[in-house]
């Protein structure tokens, strides 16, 4: 389960800790709102990320 990607908003490598939630090394927490976008939670700030497939995606 464990996905590692990068977000370029911030320059942070994040780690996914559930299917649509990751933390980044400063410790925010991500909501994944699609492959390549992810919600910070705590702003509302949209990311880019590298990318974070759904693993339902790949069938």
């Amino acid at each position: 389960m464990d996905k590692y990607f990068f977000d370029y908003e911030d320059g942070d490598f994040a780690r996914s800790i559930s299917d649509n939630m990751a933390i980044d090394s400063d410790g925010d927490l991500l909501i994944r709102m699609g492959d390549n976008i992810a919600m910070d939670i705590d702003s509302g700030e949209l990311h880019i990320i590298s990318g974070w497939s759904n693993d339902e995606d790949n069938d």
